[in-house]
């Protein structure tokens, strides 16, 4: 398996999965509901068609958000995989505040070995890969020579030469749990500074050295951490279980993530 080929596969696919989702952000979009009442734009179908299109052809499996209902029976003894939500931050994509992104990553036996997120409205790619780390590069345009493109790049995480103490939270998602973090961290560190970003651009944060702690302690899905777990990780950074020193694990029967810290 060429994993270096495999990596500029998805980071191809993200972005022109993106310039499909710019194309419908451009327009006036029609918000449909899933049966969960989250909303559901023509933008996360044609990004996951996309996404498809690249990866199909790699004979690695994909489990995406958007993609048909796959039973645990079927992927339970997936070695490897693709884990996709082609819109992350639906909700910011509907607000049009530019707080989306497009998310793959490789499973590997539970661990995210690869991962992939572009920040359409930014044109912001992160990656990362086992053995290779994880970096940040401004791109609107698919790529050939992964070597150029690390060229290209900023290493993560980058020095911020920062003094505060930051910590990231959901823009949509707020429970008292994280309250009670927020609070110890004001004890611990004195003034600390709360920022709320939408979508998979808080766990970025932490692994680009903006924030130094992402509490997420209200639901999460599997497509919606594994492209930025892996980023964090190869930066040099955590995704530990709740009050937990494990690692968040991927493919398992119920794909609800639980309550987890990125830092």
């Amino acid at each position: 398996m060429n994993f270096k080929e495999l990596l500029i596969k998805s980071i191809n696919a993200s972005i022109e999965g993106g310039h499909s989702i710019m194309d419908v952000y451009a327009s006036n979009f029609i918000v449909e509901h899933k049966d969960d009442k989250s909303p559901l734009t023509m933008a996360d179908k044609n990004c996951n068609d996309v996404i498809e299109d690249y990866l199909s052809g790699t004979e690695i499996p994909i489990l995406s958000e958007e993609g048909a209902e796959i039973t645990y029976s079927q992927r339970k003894d997936w070695e490897y995989f693709w884990l996709v939500d082609p819109l992350d931050g639906t909700k910011e994509f509907v607000r049009r505040n530019g707080e989306f992104t497009v998310n793959i990553a490789l499973i590997h036996n539970g661990d995210p070995i690869m991962g992939v997120i572009y920040v359409p409205v930014k044109e912001e790619l992160y990656f990362a890969m086992e053995g290779l780390g994880s970096y940040k590069v401004s791109t609107n345009s698919v790529i050939k020579s992964l070597e150029t493109l690390i060229e290209l790049s900023d290493s993560l995480p980058i020095d911020h030469k920062r003094l505060n103490h930051v910590i990231v939270g959901s823009r949509s998602h707020m429970s008292d749990e994280t309250e009670v973090f927020f609070d110890q961290m004001k004890q611990k560190y004195g003034n600390i500074e709360i920022m709320a970003v939408g979508s998979s651009l808080k766990i970025c944060m932490v692994a680009e050295g903006k924030a130094d702690a992402y509490p997420r302690y209200s639901p999460t899905m599997e497509w919606d951490t594994g492209a930025g777990h892996a980023i964090a990780k190869y930066a040099g950074f955590s995704v530990k279980q709740y009050n937990s020193t494990e690692d968040v694990i991927y493919n398992k029967e119920n794909l609800l993530n639980p309550w987890f810290l990125v830092n």
